[in-house]
Formats: C-alpha cells, sequence, structure tokens
C-alpha cells in the first residue's frame, strides 16, 4: 500500500466527514489524486464503510450490548470460517473474531433486554451443531470506543494532606 493511501485512512479513521480537499491540504497532495485514491480504496473493500461512534448511553439506555465468548470445533476444510459465517449472518451480531486462548471465537451482539440476549444464545447460537459451549459477559458501561472516550472525568480538586 503506497504511503499515500496509509496517510488517507489514518485521517478517515480519525474523521470519516473530511472531504478530498481538506485531505489533499493536509497531506500536501491534490484533490484528484486523493479521490482516484479513496475510489480505488473503496473499489478494494480496504474502505469498507464510513461510519460515526455513538455514545449511545447518551441515546437509548434499552439497549444491552454483550460479548459472548464460543467455544466450537472446526469444520474439516473450513476450519472455523463456515461456524464464523453462521453466526455473522444473524441482524442481532455485531462483530465476530476469531481468539486465541480458551475459547474459539468472540462475539458481540446487540439486544433490547437481557432476555433477548439470552434467547439469542440459547435458541441460535447454542444450537449451532460445531458449538461446544458459551461464556457471556454484558457490557454495563462503555468508558472508550475505538480509541474515542466517552466521558471526560473532572481532575481531582482535592487538597493533598501530608502527615
Amino acid at each position: 500500500m503506497s504511503e499515500l493511501k496509509s496517510k488517507i485512512l489514518d485521517l478517515l479513521k480519525e474523521d470519516a466527514r473530511l472531504s478530498a480537499g481538506t485531505i489533499a491540504t493536509m497531506l500536501g497532495s491534490t484533490e484528484t489524486e486523493v479521490s482516484a485514491a479513496i475510489d480505488e480504496m473503496e473499489k478494494d473493500h480496504v474502505i469498507v464503510k464510513y461510519a460515526a461512534v455513538v455514545n449511545w448511553s447518551k441515546v437509548d439506555d434499552e439497549k444491552v450490548t454483550a460479548l459472548i465468548e464460543v467455544e466450537c470445533s472446526p469444520e474439516r476444510g473450513r476450519g472455523f470460517e463456515s461456524i464464523a459465517e453462521r453466526i455473522y449472518l444473524y441482524p442481532e451480531v455485531k462483530s465476530v473474531y476469531l481468539m486465541s486462548g480458551a475459547y474459539d471465537l468472540c462475539v458481540e451482539i446487540e439486544g433490547k433486554n437481557l432476555k433477548e440476549v439470552a434467547s439469542f444464545v440459547s435458541n441460535k447460537l447454542s444450537t449451532i451443531e460445531s458449538v461446544i459451549s458459551t461464556k457471556t459477559f454484558f457490557i454495563l458501561k462503555k468508558y472508550k470506543q475505538d480509541g474515542i472516550i466517552f466521558e471526560e472525568f473532572e481532575d481531582d480538586h482535592r487538597l493533598l494532606i501530608s502527615p
């Protein structure tokens, strides 16, 4: 990958709303070169989507997010690919990662409430033939996501007391 493309990706990751003209100015390039590089990266699926990072706790407290560790047996010839595909096709699944350690996959899902998440695990996820076991963790609060801190904490203004 060219240095220009790499720098463009870094800038877009920080702020996907930057225009090609602004990026060109920041990198000392032309708008045409930047636009062509972005178009090529979109066509090659290097850039898959432009998205906002939302602090949902400020908008909707009804949403429940869970991380589920999944232990499964790989399928002959495909490994974990077909299992991961079956899982990520469910609409409530937000992310699926192949992991090292005690569990094979980590699945992030969102539901309306705890009952909906529990239903997904018991009725959909655990019924997949290759799934051996699951372990579910509910996210109670997000402090930082994708490098973005959600809550600004005030400095401690108490006076230092020493003996």
